[in-house]
């Protein structure tokens, strides 16, 4: 019988610390600063997951960036300077458009220039394959070539 009290209490002790740790919906009475908290959740990355925004992730680290961004959002500063605080402390990878800068240069343009590269090893193949199909004819070959076409042409009855 204790051990039945024991693991019920442990299981209910799971159930209620499991509930504290759901994020919990941020209330603005302005719903201009709400669209604002949502806005910048969607731009900023989770450093956890990587691949989802701030908004999408369930991260522990994306809640307590969360509530930063809230509690800056609630304190008036604008997107600017909650977007520099994080970018401070975490770095561009926060960021999913992240500023250009040299820094990420190659981010940017890199894709456009590996395409361009691309195209130009495509069209110089397509160039030297056609100069390599372009051979002459020996003259015997000629020759017969012609002399084939004649003999093609008589049995037609063509001229």
């Amino acid at each position: 019988m204790k051990r039945l009290a024991l693991i019920t209490s442990l299981i209910a002790s799971l159930i209620v610390s499991a509930s504290w740790a759901a994020d919990v919906p941020m209330q603005f009475n302005d719903p201009a600063q709400a669209a604002r908290y949502e806005a910048l959740l969607a731009e900023l990355r989770c450093l956890v997951c990587q691949n989802q925004s701030l908004a999408d992730s369930n991260a522990d680290l994306a809640q307590d960036l969360r509530q930063e961004v809230y509690r800056m959002v609630q304190s008036g500063e604008n997107d600017e300077k909650i977007i520099g605080f994080l970018v401070a402390r975490y770095g561009d990878f926060v960021l999913y458009r992240p500023r250009v800068k040299p820094v990420t240069y190659l981010l940017w343009f890199g894709p456009a220039v590996l395409l361009l590269i691309g195209a130009f090893v495509v069209v110089r193949f397509i160039r030297r394959r056609g100069a390599q199909a372009d051979t002459s004819f020996t003259e015997q070959e000629q020759q017969r070539i012609t002399a084939l076409l004649e003999t093609s042409e008589t049995k037609d009855g063509r001229p």
